[in-house]
């Protein structure tokens, strides 16, 4: 049996675990496929050993942009609302960096289901830069450079505004109004995400391997508001400036361009910009809801991509 096929029994084994007996699905469209009525795939929360204590029905309102050859790019529309920012002092694992934990308030908009994908990228920019080849799996080896074209690119295509997320953006949907590490609950399994797996968060047990790789997007559960992968996988570039912690920032969810380098086509080795969510190959702490990382703008990787914002349609 090869690893995909057992990853693949893994993932079954916990669908039916949840109660849910869509067994004749392949591994990467299971949870898709394993819909409530009327809903979306469910939501999960963990305690502090890495066990189900709860599911929820997600329910999304969505629209989709058309991007030819019957490819589509997905956008969960999120609804404004205030959050704690950062990590409360007491979170297993803190960094400075994820403080002072202060409230925001963000304003409706839409963000990617999942992390862009390669035949997305593919599709807009005419090349796919990815080392880990897969037109369901996320794009990597992305500059931030190459995401902001590739918003301005499809923005051209579809006549609506795309960006990056500001951090405040990103955190907020990635948290869909939780306030634990993760918004799985209290830590984060194999089953659950894309990481480093043979290190662990507070008392959760080991994962049986390490991947190695990307997996092709919604390959695990979602968060309340339906979206897919925030944890693990692939690191995703947001629209701000690195600043070494957040005294100072602002509160109304817009990205923190202080002293940004005035042009995106210029190198600055002075400007890292906010890289959020953690990667396949990350430990468990570096896939923190309130986790933060930074890179030069030039910067690609294996770890790297991104997902797109706009405004919902009215």
């Amino acid at each position: 049996m090869n690893v995909s096929q057992k990853m693949n029994l893994r993932r079954r084994a916990f669908l039916k675990k949840l109660g849910f007996g869509c067994l004749g699905l392949g591994f990467v469209s299971l949870w898709n496929g394993c819909s409530l009525p009327g809903s979306g795939p469910p939501a999960v929360t963990v305690n502090a050993k890495g066990k189900v204590i709860k599911r929820k029905a997600v329910s999304v309102e969505s629209f989709v942009e058309d991007l030819g050859n019957g490819l589509e790019l997905e956008m969960v529309e999120i609804p404004a609302g205030k959050f704690m920012m950062g990590s409360p002092e007491a979170e297993l694992e803190r960094l400075d960096a994820e403080g002072p934990q202060h409230e925001v308030t963000v304003s409706e908009f839409a963000i990617g289901r999942f992390a862009v994908t390669q035949a997305q990228y593919e599709a807009v920019m005419g090349e796919n830069p990815s080392h880990f080849k897969g037109a369901q799996r996320p794009v990597e080896r992305v500059s931030r450079y190459a995401a902001q074209k590739f918003c301005q690119q499809l923005s051209q295509k579809t006549g609506r505004e795309y960006r990056l997320p500001s951090e405040a953006e990103w955190e907020y949907a990635c948290r869909a109004g939780t306030t634990t590490p993760f918004h799985f609950g209290e830590t984060i399994t194999y089953e659950l995400a894309n990481y480093f797996s043979t290190s662990t968060y507070a008392d959760a047990p080991l994962g049986e391997q390490y991947r190695a790789q990307t997996m092709e997007v919604g390959s695990f559960p979602p968060n309340a508001f339906g979206l897919h992968d925030m944890h693990g996988n692939v690191s995703e570039w947001c629209a701000d400036r690195w600043h070494n912690n957040y005294d100072g920032a602002p509160e109304d969810g817009s990205a923190w361009m202080t002293a940004m380098a005035s042009s995106w086509t210029k190198v600055d080795r002075n400007v890292r910009c906010v890289v959020r969510g953690g990667a396949h190959n990350n430990p468990p702490r570096q896939c923190r809801s309130a986790f933060r990382s930074r890179l030069y703008p030039d910067e690609y990787n294996t770890n790297i991509g991104f997902r797109v914002v706009s405004v919902a349609p009215v």
